[in-house]
């Protein structure tokens, strides 16, 4: 099985610069659709699901190997590797920000620059650190999820989304969940909810957009101000939104913003 099959990456665009895009949480690449076009003309985009969600390779699923970010990080660098010759920008959704992250450390060659969107390298609250989530809240939420998959999926769905003026995009993400295997969707939120990304967010080098939406129950705006604190060359932009998928709910706002971390770049 080729990296291309395993993880159904798809190339497209006219440019000589190239931009991977990766989904968050029980998401695919689709999610991307709205927010592609405005790089077209200047970049190759590059899409692919992570192994487990979309239409990835399922038999290319390891419960070892996706334990943790590493796992999806490793698969992320396969696909840089096999698909642009100079480093790239990547864009990554919520959990793919920290998939962005660990890569980046791992093989910083290959990242020109970063853009996080609705990032948490934390989700617990611990001491000054506000993550959005007390202990107590996530357990819950993780039993919840483990116990009734699709219940879970149809409540949390379109409150992630956070746009009752476009319900089809709430049902649209709960179909997403919904398709997505349960053991792997249980395995996967454990790694995403669970994990401590913030003694890495110090040695990042690439230039990196943090962008948040001014009201997500996810990533609350002062997980976007912490890391902002702490990275180097970071930038951050909250864009005038409710909800987690800007991309999808705020494409132009979106596709805007990070239009204007990268032209003074020159990338």
């Amino acid at each position: 099985m080729s990296i291309i099959q395993r993880n159904n990456v798809h190339i497209s665009g006219h440019g000589k610069r190239i931009i991977v895009l990766a989904h968050g949480f029980g998401c695919d690449q689709t999610m991307w659709r709205y927010f592609v076009p405005s790089f077209q003309d200047d970049y190759r985009t590059v899409l692919f699901d992570h192994v487990g969600s979309g239409s990835s390779d399922l038999a290319a699923y390891n419960v070892d190997k996706y334990d943790s970010l590493d796992g999806y990080a490793d698969d992320l660098i396969e696909i840089i590797r096999e698909v642009a010759d100079e480093p790239v920008v990547f864009v990554g959704h919520s959990v793919s920000a920290m998939i962005g992250l660990v890569a980046g450390l791992k093989a910083p060659q290959l990242f020109a620059a970063q853009v996080m969107v609705g990032p948490s390298p934390c989700y617990v609250n611990d001491g000054d650190y506000i993550g959005g989530f007390t202990r107590d809240d996530m357990d819950d939420l993780l039993h919840t999820l483990e116990s009734n998959y699709l219940g879970w999926s149809s409540t949390m769905a379109p409150a992630i989304m956070g746009t009752p003026e476009q319900p089809e995009l709430g049902i649209e993400l709960t179909n997403s969940f919904c398709r997505t295997d349960p053991e792997i969707a249980q395995q996967f939120a454990r790694v995403t909810f669970l994990s401590d990304h913030r003694a890495l967010l110090p040695r990042s080098t690439a230039p990196t957009l943090i962008l948040q939406c001014s009201d997500d129950i996810i990533a609350p705006q002062a997980v976007g101000e912490y890391m902002h604190r702490v990275m180097p060359r970071s930038t951050l932009h909250v864009i005038e939104n409710v909800g987690h998928c800007p991309h999808l709910s705020s494409p132009s706002a979106s596709s805007a913003a990070v239009s204007a971390f990268l032209e003074p770049l020159s990338l």
